[in-house]
């Protein structure tokens, strides 16, 4: 058996009827089964995460002067 792990845009015509063709072939038993992940991930840090991406309040830090970075030096 082959394992596949596949993003599908499921907004995309093309995504959406991938999407129902896998889902076809797993009712109907044709050999595919669907195993969905979890993230590993608290989906709470996710989403803080992606606010402060899109936020504009933020700085960049040198990695190699970290604390002259942050002003605490």
């Amino acid at each position: 058996m082959t394992t596949i792990t596949l993003k599908i845009n499921e907004r995309s015509n093309y995504g959406k009827a991938l999407l129902e063709l896998i889902k076809v072939g797993v009712e109907e038993k044709k050999g595919i089964e669907m195993v969905e992940e979890e993230s590993p991930y608290d989906p709470e840090f996710v989403k803080m995460v992606k606010e402060s991406a899109a936020s504009k309040e933020r700085f960049e830090i040198d990695p190699n002067d970290v604390w002259g970075s942050l002003g605490l030096r």
